[in-house]
């Protein structure tokens, strides 16, 4: 047999992706009969049949019920664009209960997990667009043991986006300042410099009780980790580094060596 006889309903199955028994069905309620014959008599699907075929799969994947795609296929008076107006007014209409089962789901799981009960989505509307949600998962991962990440589970997870939003502003206001005071020349260990590292710490110990040590620990990565100096570095140039330094200062100036500090 050649494919200019048609082709068998295996080949045809693996042709368009549906399985034999769908076919067969197919074939039964009239829907899409192989139409050809071969020499032998084998009953074998034309090109006819195979447009026809994808018309069918195209309308299936729309929802449509396999009585009514006979009818849209076959009646010269069905208004085939109405049914489709409506066809996608209800897939938008699934599309948003979808989206809300999602952001529910999403829900669920932050309250299962504690801390942060915010959306993907709500995270990047209070944070800003180059905020990325799986950065909470990675912290989590990385941090989750520790006794702090407890505390940071324990003082966030009743937070609401209102709590978040001001978190946020205070954030980019301390860091505006950072970078002010960075760009003005203000030397580490100066009045200013150590009242902006105490206000540093004072953002970190809102979600868990950070030491001195503790904060001069953080402040070896802003230079070590290239996702923290790349972070500081936008605000202002070379800010990654004067930022270690000053929190360095700071800790000196209350009894903790930054070269031997510890995470505590």
């Amino acid at each position: 047999m050649t494919e200019q006889d048609g082709l068998t309903v295996g080949r045809t199955a693996t042709l368009v992706g549906v399985s034999v028994k769908t076919l067969h069905h197919w074939d039964a309620v009239g829907l899409v009969r192989p139409s050809a014959r071969t020499r032998s008599g084998y009953r074998v699907y034309n090109a006819d049949d195979i447009a026809r075929l994808h018309r069918v799969l195209v309308y299936r994947e729309l929802g449509f019920p396999l009585s009514e795609i006979g009818r849209l296929i076959d009646d010269p008076d069905a208004d085939a664009h109405a049914h489709l107006t409506r066809q996608r007014r209800e897939l938008r209409d699934r599309i948003a209960r979808l989206e809300h089962m999602v952001s529910a789901v999403d829900r669920m799981a932050a309250a299962t997990r504690g801390g942060m009960q915010l959306t993907a989505e709500e995270q990047i509307e209070i944070f800003g667009s180059d905020w990325n949600p799986e950065w909470v998962d990675e912290a989590a991962e990385r941090w989750g043991d520790t006794k702090q990440w407890a505390e940071y589970r324990e003082r966030t997870t009743d937070l609401t986006p209102q709590d978040w939003q001001q978190a946020a502003a205070e954030h980019e206001t301390l860091h505006a300042d950072l970078a002010a005071a960075r760009q003005a020349g203000i030397e580490p260990g100066s009045a200013e410099a150590n009242t902006l590292a105490e206000r540093h710490r004072a953002t970190l110990s809102r979600y868990f009780d950070c030491t001195h040590s503790m904060q001069v620990c953080l402040g070896r990565k802003f230079v070590e980790e290239t996702g923290y100096t790349e972070y500081y570095d936008a605000l202002a140039p070379g800010l990654a580094a004067w930022l270690r330094d000053v929190i360095f200062a700071n800790a000196a100036a209350h009894g903790v060596d930054p070269a031997t500090a510890v995470w505590e």
